[in-house]
């Protein structure tokens, strides 16, 4: 018995040693997280071995989803629909248009049915490995090291399931298409008594995006810059290419809140805080978007490029306004000297604006309110506040909340930590969107 019992373990070891090797670390060990990967415990988060930064998160992880009801009829929806469906390609008698939509279909949800298999398999050796422990206690063998590989086992599949049912449950939110796009990214300065403060956080703002597009790799066009005085801006626009660029950024776009005390002016003597706004503007580009565009709807204007102050920067004409008219929908280039180069590029901008509004008006007609979409719908909701007074950021959003200001505006990790974080959170809420949906959905025999 027990050389029977060591055969099947070793047998199960190779499973799950062989199962984790293509999937992500961390399955090792119940507490299983490596030297780059990030866990959220109750209020800290913790990374890289022992070192613990603060914070405050007030949503739950997403693969507690899995536990609730509601999630689990409609897991058990998707994968009897995807049973149904392997059955009926099947068939030799359908037809290749509707082979062709029972495919796609098929196609879809595979990955999430991958992942289910993958977890009933990772249950039965569960079952099987505690047979063995209850087997070996109930009879007492004293072979202590096949109960202490037993007890190793049992660890890691449990790891493995809870890994597994977090990946199930990504599978499930709903896939924004434009994910992959690139974008055009818009800073615009607010405005509020005192002037400069704006500009500057402005400033600062267009620097943190620029760092965070270093971080990830991502290629950083400048498009437009219209300066401001003591080095402040009063809007810019840039061109972000790389991977999943829209999906990262897709909920920066809204109003940013600044608090902070004047460096110079009688405010800055008398500690007082003041309050500014800017505006950021996230506009997908995805690869195959295309806005056709009459040249008898468009009324273009010239003038001279405009530096910090007003004074004029070149001589010529070459600064380009682009207004279409039908929308009264703008867009204006100053950056070059060639009057031509400033006219593509705004007539780039006009496409990305135009795009925008056309896409906003079908999810209306849809009546469509995505919630994964916070933020980039109403530019003007503010959503996070920048206090430099308290050293902290706040988003409005989640309630996320991470000090070290200047460490978080250089647009590293700590940004792309509250990025990831505000992104979970949406995958959350769009995905209870979507249970709740299937839910009140009429029965297929009502159509």
């Amino acid at each position: 018995m027990l050389v029977n019992g060591w055969s099947r373990l070793c047998s199960l070891c190779s499973r799950v040693v062989y199962s984790s090797r293509g999937r992500r670390a961390g399955w090792r060990t119940l507490t299983g997280h490596s030297r780059t990967q990030v866990r959220h415990w109750g209020t800290v988060q913790v990374r890289h071995w022992g070192t613990v930064a603060p914070r405050r998160l007030y949503h739950r992880d997403l693969g507690d989803l899995y536990k609730t009801e509601s999630v689990q009829r409609y897991l058990q929806q998707l994968m009897e629909e995807f049973r149904d469906l392997s059955k009926k390609l099947q068939h030799a008698y359908l037809s290749e248009s509707d082979r062709k939509v029972l495919s796609k279909k098929h196609t879809e949800l595979l990955p999430l049915a991958n992942v289910f298999e993958e977890i009933e398999q990772a249950l039965k050796d569960l079952e099987e490995v505690l047979s063995f422990l209850h087997s070996s206690a109930a009879t007492k063998d004293e072979d202590d090291q096949l109960t202490q590989l037993l007890k190793v086992e049992e660890e890691q599949i449990s790891c493995k399931i809870l890994a597994l049912r977090k990946d199930l449950i990504k599978a499930l939110v709903p896939i924004d298409p434009l994910d992959s796009s690139n974008i055009l990214l818009e800073v615009v300065s607010g405005r509020t008594t005192g002037g400069d403060i704006c500009q500057q956080f402005t400033r600062e703002m267009f620097d943190m995006y620029q760092g965070y597009a270093s971080y990830k790799n991502w290629d950083f066009e400048l498009l437009n810059f219209t300066p401001a005085e003591y080095g402040g801006l009063h809007h810019a626009a840039v061109r972000l290419v790389g991977e999943n660029v829209y999906r990262h950024l897709k909920h920066e776009g809204g109003t940013h809140r600044v608090q902070r005390i004047p460096e110079v002016g009688l405010s800055s003597r008398m500690q007082r805080i003041h309050t500014g706004t800017m505006t950021v503007i996230i506009l997908p580009q995805p690869a195959e978007f295309e806005v056709h565009i009459d040249p008898k709807d468009l009324r273009i204007d010239t003038f001279r490029s405009r530096g910090a102050g007003g004074q004029s920067v070149n001589t010529t004409d070459s600064a380009v306004r682009i207004v279409h008219l039908p929308t009264g929908i703008t867009a204006e280039c100053q950056q070059t000297r060639s009057q031509l180069q400033n006219r593509d590029t705004a007539m780039r901008v006009l496409r990305a604006r135009l795009y925008q509004s056309m896409m906003g008006k079908e999810t209306e007609q849809r009546h469509m309110a995505r919630k994964q979409q916070v933020g980039t719908r109403s530019q003007s909701e503010r959503i996070r506040t920048y206090n430099f007074s308290q050293d902290r950021v706040t988003d409005h959003r989640t309630g996320y909340v991470t000090r070290d200001i200047k460490e978080f505006m250089r647009g590293g990790e700590a940004l792309d930590d509250l990025i990831s974080d505000v992104l979970e959170h949406a995958e959350r809420e769009a995905l209870l969107e979507a249970v709740e949906s299937s839910s009140v959905k009429p029965p297929e025999s009502a159509h």
